[in-house]
């Protein structure tokens, strides 16, 4: 990923990671409700990269370009050779990195002082290092479905 957030980052992003397979492979990506992860240009290239001919409508007016559901929809439909599997909403422990994230957020970002995008990229690959070497073991999680109650 670059210096931005952009659909058309994501998507170019996608379109390296589809890249690096056969053709013939079947690719599921797990993203969550970010709107990036459910835009127009990433809608665009996976019907591209399936080969779908149907019109895909208009952005806001018709078809599944229309809105965020439609197009989810259409990213997650199982009968394409790439489809996005999409974490529930508000559920970021459900996902792993989300975890270690912050880990990383907590020990080094938050009270960190960085000089340069460069200076930051080193600190966090030096902190991934020392994580890995004395801190990193499974996540264990502590959930056991018990409901929330207001």
């Amino acid at each position: 990923m670059g210096d931005t957030r952009t659909e058309e980052d994501f998507a170019a992003h996608i379109h390296a990671i589809v890249a690096a397979y056969p053709a013939k492979d079947e690719i599921v990506i797990v993203a969550d409700q970010l709107n990036t992860h459910k835009s127009e240009t990433l809608v665009e290239l996976i019907s591209e990269i399936c080969a779908i001919k149907d019109p895909l409508g208009e952005k806001g007016k018709s078809g599944i370009l229309k809105d965020m559901g439609s197009r989810a929809a259409f990213l997650q439909n199982e009968s394409h050779r790439v489809r996005f599997v999409y974490t529930p909403k508000h559920c970021s422990w459900l996902n792993q990195i989300e975890i270690w994230f912050g880990i990383l957020t907590r020990r080094l970002l938050k009270h960190g002082n960085f000089k340069s995008t460069e200076e930051l990229k080193q600190r966090i690959l030096a902190f991934i290092a020392f994580f890995n070497r004395a801190l990193a073991k499974p996540f264990r999680w502590t959930y056991i479905g018990k409901p929330l109650v207001a």
